[in-house]
């Protein structure tokens, strides 16, 4: 077992064979040295936040990302989730501004979505980690294989869980899952230039989750 990860329990026993297998081997070393030369985000101990915050038993809902926020701060290991304080980035206020306007929720005042994770929606983001400044810049690394192989077994070994694919990146994992087993939402991505154009307000797809989970008997999720 790679000594490098610090993940919990219960996702070693569901995806640690992950962690020695040679794709990931070198993924660490590039993040090692990214971490080591540059400013990167989240902080190496955020990492596999999503997961330390949402056990494998716990999940309910997945919310899938593309990569961290890349400015000071932001970041803290969970897809379109902030660090208390922060300002709001576009996208997660037209998330809160959807659920508002869906469940008749105000929109809170911290954009740490922790309170979240903690209920069962897993925020995982496609990519874990990312340079300063720089969008995108650790993709294509191995860590788009690690997480395909997250939501693969989400998919074969749970059933009934909500996965939310917002914009064209995520919809792209569909295949992915099973759509006989499990709830597929999907609607364009939540940033302004998406959202603006039509299909992201009014997707209901917060009381679509809800209406789901308590229909197969699971507590809903309080947005």
């Amino acid at each position: 077992m790679n000594k490098n990860v610090q993940i919990e329990e219960s996702w070693l026993k569901h995806i640690g064979e992950e962690f020695d297998k040679p794709y990931f081997k070198s993924l660490t070393d590039f993040v090692r040295d990214e971490y080591r030369q540059y400013t990167c985000y989240p902080p190496g101990k955020k990492i596999f936040n999503a997961f330390n915050h949402c056990p494998f038993e716990m999940v309910k809902v997945v919310i899938i990302g593309q990569d961290p926020y890349h400015e000071p701060m932001q970041a803290n290991g969970m897809s379109f989730s902030v660090n208390k304080g922060i300002a709001f980035p576009p996208s997660l206020l037209n998330i809160f501004k959807e659920i508002s306007d869906d469940l008749g929720k105000p929109i809170p005042d911290c954009g740490d979505l922790t309170r979240w994770a903690e209920q069962g929606v897993m925020l995982l983001n496609a990519t874990l980690t990312v340079r300063a400044h720089m969008a995108g810049s650790h993709q294509h690394k191995g860590w788009e294989t690690f997480t395909d192989a997250v939501i693969k077994v989400l998919s074969e070994q749970k059933e009934n869980i909500v996965f939310m694919l917002w914009g064209g990146y995520a919809k792209s994992k569909a295949s992915l899952i099973n759509k006989d087993k499990h709830l597929i939402l999907q609607s364009v991505h939540p940033s302004p230039l998406s959202a603006n154009r039509g299909g992201w307000f009014g997707n209901h797809h917060f009381s679509l989750c809800n209406s789901y989970l308590s229909s197969h008997g699971k507590t809903e999720i309080d947005w």
